[in-house]
């Protein structure tokens, strides 16, 4: 039995569509029927080549939720489930070793350096071949941290949970607004919607959105943003200035940048306020550079600024239940629905910035 994928064979080119066989299952692998695909953000990078985790040829695609096809051997949920043909699942898409210093020590899968993510950094000629999202079926390794979707959920609205939703959550797991504070977010993209989402169920009582889109900004406002600038038409200073008038000259209690680029870094640390938080979430790959000042940036301002890599299951998790908690919400946020055949004006239109969202619906 062969399935149908969309390769990666050249960075800019369109996608190959090749058929692979599908291979007989190790011990707790899992064959996954493909409902839905997110065209993630990181897609786009992967294919201009801009991210070094990229392994030609390749499978894109790490955003999924399908049907088990077959399951080679016993299998639970993260919740203790048994597994069975036929299951809706979702899962956790990267896999971390479980016993590096990072894993074992530190408690932080995130940061292995044996993580390997099926549509990011596994070539689609290493076994078990199926290693992406963009295909038919997808062949999930032994130890994936799955989730079953519970009945009536629309697969689509569930993709982007594991990846900016779930990255989303990583952030807010270290760095939390207090009730009441103000919250800038830098980037309206579905990562940045995921963190108004978050800044809002966390007590903040003001969140800043501020981008390009007017699609997304709108979005963003229905989302939970209070406060929308767009900054094709207001400049930088006056951003600042309306930011100064609603926190009475001190600035934001915590920015979150959402943009993965060296201006909304910049930014970021320019309209937090003295003793304020900067959550930088929006880097998956290399984003430019900008004269970084340490005393007059970060020391003078007694700032905290936390990076955050990716995510572990723990975030996948509180980003599922934060869509199953308000799934009428995150629906609009899927702009668009392609087929499998028609993957590269998926991506076209993520380029364009015209979707919010586009999933693909083999």
């Amino acid at each position: 039995m062969k399935a149908l994928a969309y390769i990666l064979e050249a960075f800019k080119e369109p996608l190959a569509a090749r058929e692979i066989v599908i291979p007989d299952l190790e011990p707790g692998q899992v064959l996954v029927k493909i409902s839905a695909a997110g065209v993630c953000g990181s897609d786009l990078h992967i294919w201009k080549g801009e991210d070094p985790r990229s392994r030609l040829p390749m499978i894109l695609g790490h955003e999924g939720v399908g049907k088990i096809a077959a399951l080679k051997g016993k299998k639970l949920t993260v919740e203790g489930e048994e597994l069975k043909e036929g299951d809706l699942i979702f899962w956790n898409r990267g896999v971390s070793c479980g016993h590096c210093y990072y894993c074992a020590v530190l408690k932080e899968p995130s940061l292995c350096h044996n993580r390997i993510v099926q549509g990011i950094n596994i070539p689609c000629t290493h076994a078990p071949y199926l290693n992406g999202c963009y295909a038919e079926y997808i062949v999930l390794q032994a130890n994936t941290d799955i989730f079953l979707v519970p009945a009536g959920i629309d697969p689509a609205v569930l993709v982007a949970a594991s990846c900016s939703g779930a990255t989303a959550a990583h952030g807010f797991d270290m760095i939390r607004p207090e009730p009441g504070e103000v919250v800038a977010i830098i980037g309206p993209g579905p990562l940045g919607l995921f963190a108004v989402a978050f800044a809002r169920a966390y007590g903040a009582s003001t969140v800043i959105l501020i981008g390009g889109s007017p699609a997304r900004l709108e979005m963003g406002r229905q989302f939970g943003g209070t406060v929308i600038l767009n900054r094709h038409e207001i400049s930088k200073e006056k951003r600042w200035q309306i930011i100064r008038d609603l926190t009475h000259g001190r600035g934001v209690d915590l920015v979150v940048e959402a943009a993965g680029s060296a201006p909304a870094l910049q930014e970021a640390l320019e309209i937090v306020r003295p003793g304020g938080n900067v959550l930088s979430i929006g880097f998956s790959q290399p984003g430019g550079t900008f004269a970084f000042d340490g005393f007059q940036h970060l020391v003078q301002k007694n700032i905290r600024l936390q990076g955050v890599w990716v995510s572990d299951t723990r975030h996948v998790y509180r980003a599922m239940a934060m869509i199953l908690a308000q799934p009428e919400l995150f629906a609009r946020m899927i702009t668009h629905r392609f087929p499998l055949a028609r993957v590269d004006e998926a991506l076209e239109v993520m380029d364009r910035k015209e979707a919010v969202k586009a999933v693909l619906i083999p």
